[in-house]
């Protein structure tokens, strides 16, 4: 039986994780599985009302005994100092559980009037170092002022790092299309972006099977816009990834069906790209089938690591269910149709069933 933790967040987070826990029920009990035992614990505004911080120390004891978790979005930017000007949840919680691989797929869904159609890749982000000044100390911000006004960021690049991140992206393309894109800005930055592919390139070495090649970030921005469907793996630093992976979701269609997990190789997390959209709280109107994906993705990490044939069965049930309620045009607003949160739900539940 799966012991999964429930963290609903803010703004959005507490209809679009239910969805997810709701959708994965039905995944499961499809699949042939026991009942997921879902743990809730408090994060983000919730947290501070009861327990004076956005992510307290017991759910952070919690999360270590359990196989994974579904993180819903926070709204940092809105909460009282100085928990606003501190490492935000998710941050932190990757940050302690050392959740260095951060897979972000793009797809695009028939029905959902993509901007490119037949988009389909992923981006493999490495999470713990690089141009993200946060990531990269054991304690403090990784940002400091010599004067008023003069700001320095640490860039951090190390080997071991970027050795694993590129083993997660060769072996994710074994899995796909074969094909692995290296992003990086090394005719620039020649020593830490240099760094990150070179190693790349020695890692591929040990991937003969698998084509590579290698692209700047602001060229493969352009690449992108005229031609996303011919990338299947991209694997990049950690700020680089999170501005493909913007654009990639919206390529195929929105941010709200951009899923994610950020992952070692002893955890998971499941966390939709997007954010906690504080204007549609309350209003049946977000979409879920990001958080939902993500699910899926956080059940597939579990079957690869544990290889159990049960929760690979669910999350290939509930990515069937999301792309044929797409296909047969239950939309929520921002991609064109009129489902609200609920109804959109009830229709991937729908069809899990239809499938299973």
């Amino acid at each position: 039986m799966l012991r999964l933790g429930v963290l609903d967040g803010d703004g959005i987070g507490p209809e679009i994780v239910p969805a997810a826990v709701r959708v994965v029920d039905a995944a499961v009990a499809a699949a042939g599985g026991e009942p997921v035992e879902w743990v809730p614990l408090p994060v983000g505004f919730a947290a501070i009302e009861r327990h004076g911080t956005p992510l307290p120390e017991d759910t952070l004891t919690a999360l270590a005994g359990l196989d994974g978790w579904l993180l819903g979005p926070h709204d940092n930017a809105a909460y009282p100092e100085p928990h606003r000007s501190r490492l935000n949840p998710s941050g932190t919680i990757r940050k302690h559980f050392g959740l260095f691989a951060n897979i972000r797929p793009a797809k695009a869904f028939e029905g959902t009037h993509a901007r490119v159609a037949g988009t389909d890749l992923v981006v493999v982000r490495e999470n713990t170092e690089g141009f993200y000044a946060d990531r990269n100390t054991y304690a403090g911000a990784g940002e400091f002022m010599p004067t008023p006004d003069v700001a320095i960021a640490h860039g951090i690049f190390t080997r071991a790092a970027v050795e694993r991140i590129a083993h997660e992206a060769f072996r994710l393309a074994r899995t796909r299309r074969r094909r692995v894109t290296i992003v990086h800005k090394a005719n620039v930055l020649q020593l830490t972006s240099g760094l990150f592919l070179r190693v790349c390139r020695e890692v591929a070495g040990q991937y003969p099977d698998v084509a590579v090649d290698d692209e700047h970030i602001d060229a493969m921005t352009v690449h992108l816009l005229r031609r996303a469907p011919e990338f299947d793996v991209l694997v990049t630093e950690n700020m680089f990834g999170d501005i493909l992976s913007d654009l990639t979701a919206e390529l195929a269609g929105s941010l709200g069906i951009a899923p994610s997990i950020n992952a070692s190789a002893e955890r998971a997390m499941a966390q939709a790209t997007h954010g906690s959209a504080p204007d549609l709280a309350g209003t049946d109107a977000a979409n879920p089938a990001a958080m939902i994906l993500s699910a899926a993705m956080l059940l597939g990490w579990l079957a690869a690591r544990h290889d159990d044939a049960m929760p690979r069965a669910a999350a290939r049930l509930i990515e069937t269910a999301v792309a044929e309620t797409f296909r047969a045009g239950v939309a929520t607003a921002d991609l064109g149709g009129s489902a609200g949160t609920r109804e959109f739900t009830g229709a991937v539940v729908a069809a899990i069933a239809r499938t299973a």
